[in-house]
């Protein structure tokens, strides 16, 4: 397993973090070919880095997800829920 030195990270937040405090995952850019990413209430927790390849088809999946699902929490929902 290959280690990196990620004291120089510099980190950024989801453009969907709020601000308030949820929950919200930070990554950090520069590293060729993998994408560190860690949760952003614990700066100095665990590191998970996961390859560019993967993180980008994650992004896609869940970037398709947004878009194509309601944007509502369980205690704002205002309808039941679409059935599948």
């Amino acid at each position: 397993m290959r280690e990196y030195d990620l004291s120089e990270a510099r980190w950024r937040k989801s453009s969907h973090s709020n601000g308030e405090g949820g929950s919200c995952v930070e990554v950090a850019d520069g590293f060729p070919g993998v994408v560190p990413v860690r949760d952003s209430k614990v700066a100095d927790g665990p590191v998970l880095v996961v390859g560019a390849a993967a993180w980008s088809e994650f992004i896609g999946a869940a970037g398709d997800r947004y878009h194509r699902e309601p944007h509502s929490t369980p205690t704002t929902r205002t309808s039941a829920p679409r059935s599948r």
